[in-house]
């Protein structure tokens, strides 16, 4: 009886001990099943909410964002646009106002870039004036886009761009007001300032672009990159960006070669056929390692030596423009090494707020060999600074220009420009309604692999960062004057060296 009643206790344990072990194998198989069902949605058109595994009072919830992934249509049938996609959100700071974030301060200068229509607004013959050197007509009506093609853009530039602008729709549906614009992918700017002054003169027209210079009113807007680089096969921002810091955490500033590094093409500006004199020779060293870009043996090589994440692996890297601005700049910038920037002509959207001796180190144009070698001899004396200056050009672009700012910045720009127009917006005739679907499922390659990459899966549960206001014309004034002292102090400096050094000879 005392052996039976030691027993039973004993077997009441085990049983208890079996069935939380059950349960836990249970909720172990299910997890996994969820994770293989979240990835084959991805094809499915399927998306899952919530999952609840309960056994008596033990619950275990998993929430996730609604997700809508696109939903292709196979066996050569007519792809269509979904049906099921929400036309509008709800975001959980939108009752919090206090939650929302403030925009990046280079927001301000969407301002500055609409500023020729604010007394007119925008008509919609000037909108047609810029269909000259268009490549396409992006309409926006009830949230949904519709494209009117006009030509062929260099590469996917305008597929990318287009994309882009799609994600923008995924991400905050029903948030975009309706309107209609006229993009160009080329490289320069074409609508001239001077050309729309005195008082007899129309409106220019607002034409889109990816850069601007202080001669044009051309609406500058993010480059194609962002989405991936097809051609040559750089990834996506956001994925990017993680490579970028990862790059940089290979190798600590003080242990990267003491010189000033650029690979790019030469062939396409005179500028960049000077720089090529300043690299190193027999003769002379100017502290700058400089390589000619080959991109048909890179593209015959997979690309495997153009990885812009490994080039993180000096002191200082070089920018300096091509045809017009370059897409590197970004790049560069995210390096942690110190920003070796060749006097500019354009600037992109965000680059305007970037400050000398702060986020870069301004070089001569008409004499650039003598200004790298003194940059890097400043440098390599001053370590701690330059690291700074370095760090903070990184920072800049990691946290001031990660996706999620990329894309508000296109809201706003988009909510400002249809503030402004002065038309209802209609759907040409000639014009097809675009969605996710029918670019990415039609693509393939890279151009398909990076559009999946960067698709928007569903809503976002956040409002967009909230705008800063216009410049006031004064603090606009000292922002310029502070630039430009700050870039003349840094040629005192180059020209006290080279003084100091003649004398010595």
């Amino acid at each position: 009886m005392d052996r039976e009643l030691l027993i039973r206790p004993q077997v009441k344990k085990g049983l208890a001990t079996i069935r939380t072990l059950l349960f836990l194998l249970v909720l172990f198989i299910a997890v996994i099943i969820y994770s293989l069902w979240i990835d084959a949605s991805k094809f499915s058109g399927q998306n899952l909410t919530n999952v609840i595994i309960s056994q008596k009072h033990q619950t275990l919830i998993i929430t996730r964002r609604p997700e809508y992934p696109l939903n292709c249509i196979i066996n050569n049938q007519t792809q269509t646009c979904p049906t099921n996609y929400p036309k509008t959100s709800k975001t959980k700071d939108q009752e919090d106002t206090s939650s929302k974030t403030e925009c990046p301060n280079y927001f301000r200068w969407i301002h500055e870039d609409l500023r020729p229509w604010n007394a007119t607004g925008i008509s919609r013959d000037m909108v047609e004036r810029a269909k000259t050197t268009a490549h396409f007509r992006l309409i926006i009506v009830k949230g949904k886009a519709y494209l009117e093609k006009y030509k062929k853009s260099i590469q996917t530039r305008d597929a990318f761009t287009i994309w882009g602008i799609l994600q923008l729709l995924r991400r905050y549906p029903g948030k975009i007001p309706d309107l209609e614009l006229m993009f160009d992918c080329d490289d320069r700017p074409v609508i001239q300032s001077s050309d729309y002054r005195g008082p007899n003169k129309t409106g220019p027209p607002p034409l889109f672009r990816y850069c601007g210079d202080n001669w044009t009113e051309d609406i500058v807007f993010p480059d194609w990159s962002f989405w991936g680089w097809a051609e040559i096969n750089i990834n996506p921002w956001d994925k990017l960006l993680i490579d970028l810091k990862e790059g940089n955490n290979r190798s600590r500033w003080i242990d990267r070669e003491p010189y000033a590094y650029w690979k790019g093409n030469p062939f396409v500006a005179e500028t960049r056929k000077d720089l090529l004199t300043c690299n190193v020779s027999d003769q002379q060293d100017w502290n700058a390692r400089l390589f000619i870009q080959d991109w048909i043996l890179e593209s015959q090589q997979e690309f495997k030596q153009s990885n812009v994440a490994n080039q993180c692996t000096h002191r200082y890297k070089i920018y300096i423009e091509g045809y017009a601005w370059s897409v590197s700049e970004k790049y560069i910038l995210a390096c942690d090494s110190v920003t070796l920037l060749v006097k500019p002509h354009y600037y992109d959207f965000f680059t305007r707020s970037l400050k000398p001796v702060e986020h870069y180190w301004p070089i001569r144009e008409d004499d650039k060999c003598k200004s790298i070698k003194f940059a890097v001899d400043w440098g390599n004396k001053h370590k701690q600074k330059a690291q700074a200056i370095g760090k903070a050009a990184s920072d800049f672009i990691q946290e001031g220009l990660k996706m999620d700012y990329v894309y508000d910045y296109m809201f706003h720009l988009l909510n400002e420009y249809g503030k402004l127009l002065r038309f209802t917006p209609q759907v040409p005739g000639g014009a097809a309604e675009l969605c996710s679907e029918i670019m990415a499922c039609s693509a393939d390659g890279f151009e398909r692999e990076f559009m999946m990459e960067s698709l928007v899966k569903g809503p976002s549960t956040t409002s967009p960062c909230t705008m800063p206001p216009p410049y006031k014309p004064l603090v606009l004034a000292a922002f310029y004057r502070k630039q430009l002292n700050a870039a003349r102090q840094v040629e005192k400096w180059e020209n006290g060296y080279w003084e100091s050094l003649n004398k010595k000879q």
